[in-house]
């Protein structure tokens, strides 16, 4: 209160011109924040089922020239929408599955390379992961595999047809979407010890990270060659004119595993290039590398006794300590945003030469208090997607320069 009287006394006895340079040099101190990181609220709509909406993801795979779409998922139903020019959220579609009791938890895009539609895929409680195509407007496909609920669906990266998910019977599984066979199972001797809460592919699709409840982060590889023979067979495997089931690979023991990066459930794991970010129940994700600095990720095995995590940068935030809160990260990997259980986003800059130098901002809006279960950014990075457990979903568009 002192400092501030006695600028003020100060800026009395200024003149005009003195005094307005005082005003522009006070500004210049004040941080500024990177443009790409400036959105403003537009507009939020609300499901009429009001039950929690745990997920969303937007069509990366739909022409930029379009309006863009997202989808989320929550109690039962699985629903498309499109985000309009002027900051409006328009419903397309919406599916209702057949079992009252599903509550689905996630859901991925990908499209079919024959015909080109578009398809949503969903999964939850049941552990049924459901294929939706978006032309047709129908299911075309369920995957059945896991002995329990799918906490987390990924696409691979190069191939389209190629799905990653993670499941509450301690195991990942791939599977192949075209042909709907199971190709791998990631888990047993060395795998986890409760349920799997996520799974990622690295950016060329020969590195899977997954993460869960026993609060262990493993590295598995997809280039031995059984497993690389089983996803090129899947591709073919055609259920009519056989007789045999498809080979289903099975992988006991990951590259690489820890459990000293986190102390409780760890709910959210995604790819930075060749570094790591996770997030437990602990207010902040952690960036980190598998191994030391120094090593590459190809060289590292289970069998090294020297095996460890470096922790490189905390992004911390506040009133985040409910698991089962997803971050996500843009489509050039330079913005990463989660919510927290009270409301807020924190969005921060990932485009810096060192992760200590990243700013952050903090989304808020006075109507939205409930609980951020997961985000999603567009392909262009300019739209940011909240949905919430009081089935509220909120629009955030980059402010134009």
């Amino acid at each position: 209160r002192i400092t501030a009287s006695y600028d003020l006394c100060r800026a009395v006895d200024m003149d005009g011109e003195d005094y307005k340079q005082h005003r522009r040099s006070k500004a210049s101190k004040v941080p500024s924040v990177p443009p790409h990181l400036a959105f403003k609220y537009t507009s939020h709509v609300r499901e009429d089922h009001c039950q929690p909406i745990f997920g969303v993801s937007f069509n990366e795979f739909f022409p930029a020239n379009h309006d863009p779409l997202f989808a989320t998922v929550g109690s039962n139903r699985v629903t498309v929408y499109r985000c309009l020019p002027g900051g409006d959220i328009d419903t397309l579609q919406g599916y209702e599955d057949p079992d009252d009791k599903e509550n689905f938890y996630t859901c991925c895009w990908s499209y079919d390379k024959e015909t080109k539609d578009s398809l949503v895929l969903a999964s939850g409680a049941r552990g049924i992961i459901r294929v939706i195509n978006t032309s047709t407007h129908g299911c075309v496909r369920s995957l059945s595999g896991h002995g329990n609920s799918v906490n987390d669906l990924r696409i691979h990266p190069s191939d389209v047809a190629i799905l990653l998910s993670s499941g509450k019977d301690h195991a990942l599984r791939l599977w192949n979407v075209k042909t709907g066979v199971c190709v791998a199972i990631l888990g047993g001797v060395d795998g986890h010890r409760d349920e799997v809460l996520s799974g990622d592919f690295d950016i060329q699709g020969q590195l899977v990270f997954s993460c869960g409840m026993d609060h262990a982060l493993k590295m598995w590889s997809l280039e031995t060659p059984s497993l690389k023979r089983g996803l090129l067979e899947s591709h073919s495997y055609d259920e009519a004119t056989t007789e045999r089931s498809f080979p289903t690979t099975v992988v006991h023991i990951p590259q690489f595993s820890t459990r000293s990066v986190h102390r409780n459930y760890v709910d959210c794991v995604r790819w930075l290039g060749e570094l790591v970010l996770s997030k437990s129940c602990e207010n902040t994700i952690v960036l980190w590398k598998p191994g030391s600095v120094s090593k590459s990720l190809v060289d590292l095995s289970l069998t090294d006794s020297n095996m460890y995590a470096t922790v490189l940068h905390q992004f911390d935030m506040q009133n985040c300590d409910i698991w089962f809160l997803r971050f996500c990260l843009d489509f050039k990997m330079q913005m990463l945003a989660c919510g927290n259980q009270c409301g807020r986003i924190f969005v921060w800059d990932l485009a810096v030469d060192e992760p200590s130098l990243s700013k952050h901002v903090q989304l808020c809006h006075p109507k939205c208090e409930s609980a951020v279960r997961h985000v999603g950014f567009s392909r262009c990075g300019s739209i940011l997607i909240s949905v919430c457990d009081n089935g509220t979903i909120w629009r955030w568009d980059r402010k134009l320069s």
